[in-house]
């Protein structure tokens, strides 16, 4: 998938959650509305990082493969670069947590 087409269809899903949590929130009689404002903030946050590292990964993954048939004596700097594309889906749970726990 392409990133604009990613991020077009991220940004899809952010209006389209908005737009039923106004309806959610205009029933409701009272009270804060900052746990689901939180949620969706997780839910964006890891949901976001997840799809990025997943792009990431397919194109990094695709010319590692390449490399390794080459050069095998590559592989561990392959799998290095593997282990940083990997590390932006880790900072997404890692903030999605820190969301929750304000």
């Amino acid at each position: 998938m392409k990133p604009v087409l990613f991020f077009l269809l991220a940004l899809s899903g952010v209006f389209l959650v908005s737009g039923i949590t106004e309806l959610a929130y205009a029933q409701e009689s009272g009270g804060s509305s900052s746990d689901g404002s939180k949620l969706i903030g997780a839910g964006i946050a890891f949901g976001v990082a997840a799809g990025g590292a997943g792009v990431g990964l397919g194109y990094v993954g695709s010319a590692g493969l390449a490399v390794i048939s080459e050069n095998p004596a590559l592989q561990s700097k392959v799998f290095i670069f593997i282990g940083m594309v990997e590390s932006i889906a880790i900072y997404g749970i890692v903030m999605m947590f820190i969301i929750l726990g304000q």
